[in-house]
């Protein structure tokens, strides 16, 4: 991804939050029989403050990454979508996408059976926490030689990238008023390029960019 200083994104704790809101990921992996790419959930290291993922594929998609012997390249994408140039007010101007994309770059480590089983079980509580009546990874009627099973067929892992780099192109670049106007589109619901979450980035990005200045002497 084609780094540029106005879109950089380089706070731990933000890179944090885009990791663990957008959980479902796209692998890659540069093989001996080319390009291999995977998507699959993770998660942050609960034991960890940095951006440490922890996962799993399914096999043999360990084989075909050579899982745990190469570099992965994790892509984590987070709210993005179209912005008319009909936004930008009466001048000149093409329609661009707004995105938020974070690469995490490694060679991952090999999971221990117990702690792919942690990493699983988490996994399904994170997600089905949402749910009216949660339903457990070791909740009947799974028992014991089913989970068991389940994760033998899956082999577990944890990335702590060796490099990293995160991007969000939020309309930085242009005038204050625009960006309101962007962000009211994108909150509107008539139109068919609303989307609420990618106005709430775009709100983070620019209370932190007009917060900055007001801080400056």
């Amino acid at each position: 991804m084609r780094q540029n200083p106005s879109f950089t994104m380089t706070d731990v704790v933000e890179l944090r939050r885009v990791i663990s809101e957008n959980p479902w990921v796209t692998i890659v992996s540069d093989t001996a029989s080319g390009l291999v790419a995977s998507h699959y959930a993770v998660l942050l290291d609960p034991t960890r403050d940095d951006l440490t993922i922890v996962g799993h594929v399914g096999r043999p998609d360990d084989l075909i990454h050579g899982l745990g012997e190469s570099e992965l390249l994790v892509v984590v994408q987070g709210p993005h979508g179209y912005i008319s140039p009909g936004w930008y007010g009466d001048g000149p101007a093409v329609p661009t996408w707004n995105f938020v994309s974070v690469h995490l770059r490694g060679v991952p480590e090999i999971l221990s059976a117990e702690e792919n089983l942690e990493v699983l079980d988490r996994l399904v509580d994170r997600f089905e926490s949402g749910q009216p009546a949660p339903r457990g990874m070791w909740q009947a009627p799974n028992d014991e030689e089913f989970v068991r099973r389940l994760e033998r067929g899956t082999v577990g892992f944890r990335l702590t990238p060796t490099q990293v780099t995160a991007k969000r192109k939020l309309s930085q670049n242009k005038p204050d008023e625009v960006v309101d106007t962007i962000i009211d589109r994108l909150d509107a619901g008539a139109s068919p390029y609303a989307d609420p979450r990618l106005a709430d980035e775009m709100r983070r990005a620019r209370d932190a960019i007009r917060a900055a200045r007001t801080e400056q002497p």
